[in-house]
């Protein structure tokens, strides 16, 4: 009996579970849509909001703990110069755009940071497939156009 026990398994240790989740996760934030599995996304789904969640919270607390699940290092403090500079680069980019402009962007959004849209079966096995991706895009810059319009006076 499944009583009280929340989850998939995907047929898959716990760690191998986690480790999946976490890079989906890096993966969604960072390019703001995948293609999975229907499975996989509603799993997803509910760690990415939680992640949000963490940011719209804000802090350093919840800074760490974010950079914990999403395999994110925080950056060392002790560095001085160049070094602190290129760490925090390739160390911090999913960290930083999660908390400065994701968490911005869904301020006044109550929860339901993600959607899903199906996209028919798979061809090799026939798995339902779907896109999962963030609600609130981001606003491209303003496109300058080619031609400037002017008017007589």
């Amino acid at each position: 009996m499944r009583h009280r026990k929340s989850g998939r398994h995907f047929s898959r240790p716990a760690a191998h579970r986690n480790a999946m989740l976490d890079t989906m996760a890096t993966q969604l934030l960072d390019h703001e849509a995948i293609q999975t599995t229907e499975a996989k996304a509603k799993e997803l789904r509910s760690v990415v909001d939680k992640l949000i969640t963490l940011a719209k919270r804000g802090g350093i607390h919840a800074r760490r703990i974010a950079a914990a699940r999403l395999n994110q290092k925080v950056v060392n403090r002790a560095l001085q110069g160049e070094e602190a500079k290129a760490e925090s680069k390739e160390n911090n980019a999913v960290l930083r755009k999660l908390f400065d402009d994701i968490a911005v962007r869904n301020a006044n959004r109550p929860g339901g940071y993600t959607r899903i849209i199906k996209l028919g079966n798979r061809h090799g096995d026939n798995a339902p497939m779907v896109r999962i991706e963030l609600v609130e895009k981001a606003v491209p810059a303003e496109i300058k156009p080619a031609i400037q319009v002017t008017t007589a006076d």
